[in-house]
């Protein structure tokens, strides 16, 4: 058992491995030792501003000394004001926000309002997939971390996913018709005509393997949901604010959701934050009908404060054009790494956001996680999904992203062997 006084998640707390924090700066991050890391990862998936900004700390502290405590129906500027920016960000048709306290919760209240419009039980979602630890967006969840608490609430069908390089339908993406697209219309009129709530997708599965979609997924996806009435839910919970190297992952393939889920890099890890962005069309129901969903902590000031600061930040030091521009550099570097390692190896990216996958036995993984800690880069490493997925503060530099990725590639080739 570990020596804190407190559970770790994710883990049994035997293999516990605790990272004393001390601060950071940019990509940057230190702990108790005095060692620097570079963060490829950026913590868990949410820094994406970078480590140390004082003008978000600063505005937490202008926020706590004029307005600390609120109450859900409290009306200040700083909610306001971010409300008003989150619809701006995500386009014409957008009307009402609904303010949580992360991803899960922004999940579970869409789940919620897709119930309350629609009068439908059921929601569609892919298998690799994870939208959150709450019983309902565990329920949308597909990966492993859905499987010990079910039974979940009841009604989510799973459905195969974008999975080009390893195609669940047996195709290739130069020949396909598409068809982890289409099935989930076919999906949809298989459980009854009209009879799904929603359809819950991250525009690209982060955490499962970036999953990058072709081209036309999410507008034959859209199809299907309009035909069937079905609402279209984009979870950007990790996807969001630049990741990709747009505002929104969805916002590649010119297709409207219904609603957007929003939490990580609204605040940037400053502070817990998270929100239902609606659509008029889903909005306008609750003019007249009960909104059943409520939080005692919705829109926090000092949460609020740090995501509007967190807004002005993403636009002022062009972050997002850091992050479009950065994408090919990334793609490029794992590339590179790919070329390097004996292993079987593929590649997927979009912005800031890519993965290599190698085919390797898991004491080997255990080799090159030790070779990464050796040279002081924290990501994503699972060996049991065969994945290394690299997703910087897109703050960093092009100078800092090529000289962590080479350390990356240097440490593959200690793990896996080179060419």
């Amino acid at each position: 058992m570990s020596d804190y006084p407190f559970f770790f998640t994710w883990t049994a707390q035997n293999n516990a491995k605790p990272l004393e924090l001390t601060g950071g700066e940019g990509a940057w991050f230190t702990t108790r030792g005095g060692d620097r890391w570079l963060d490829l990862g950026a913590l868990s998936y949410q820094v994406n501003i970078g480590h140390g900004n004082r003008r978000i700390v600063d505005a937490i502290k202008r926020q706590a000394d004029e307005l600390c405590i609120s109450a859900p129906n409290a009306v200040f500027p700083a909610k306001v004001e971010l409300a008003e920016r989150l619809l701006k960000m995500a386009g014409p048709g957008f009307s009402k926000v609904f303010f949580t306290l992360g991803g899960a919760e922004s999940n579970e209240n869409a789940l919620k309002i897709a119930r309350l419009v629609t009068g439908r039980l059921k929601n569609v979602s892919r298998y690799r997939s994870y939208h959150g630890a709450s019983m309902g967006a565990l329920a949308l969840t597909g990966d492993w971390r859905r499987a010990p608490l079910e039974p979940l609430i009841p009604g989510v069908v799973h459905v195969q996913d974008c999975y080009c390089d390893r195609c669940p339908f047996g195709k290739t993406v130069d020949t396909c018709k598409r068809e982890c697209a289409t099935n989930i219309g076919d999906t949809m009129r298989l459980e009854g005509p009209k009879s799904i709530a929603a359809v819950f997708l991250e525009p690209v599965p982060g955490a499962n393997g970036v999953l990058v979609p072709p081209p036309e997924y999410w507008p034959i996806v859209r199809a299907a949901c309009d035909e069937e009435g079905a609402l279209l839910v984009a979870d950007e919970v990790l996807t969001g604010f630049g990741r990709t190297g747009k505002p929104f992952g969805f916002q590649h393939w010119n297709v409207t959701p219904d609603m957007i889920t929003v939490a990580k890099g609204l605040a940037s890890g400053y502070a817990t934050i998270g929100a239902v962005i609606v659509h008029e069309r889903i909005a306008k129901h609750f003019d007249e009908h009960v909104l059943a969903c409520g939080l005692t902590y919705y829109a926090h000031p000092t949460a609020c404060a740090a995501a509007l600061e967190t807004l002005k930040v993403y636009e002022d030091d062009h972050l997002y054009e850091n992050a479009a521009a950065l994408g090919p550099v990334l793609r490029r570097e794992l590339d590179a790494i790919a070329a390097r390692v004996t292993v079987k190896t593929f590649v997927r990216s979009l912005g800031l956001l890519g993965a290599l996958e190698f085919e390797a036995p898991l004491d080997r993984w255990a080799v090159f996680s030790g070779e990464l800690a050796r040279r002081k880069l924290s990501l994503h490493v699972d060996g049991k999904r065969g994945t290394a997925i690299v997703s910087p503060p897109l703050c960093i530099t092009e100078s800092e992203l090529v000289t962590g990725l080479r350390s990356l590639g240097e440490a593959a080739v200690a793990a896996f062997g080179a060419r």
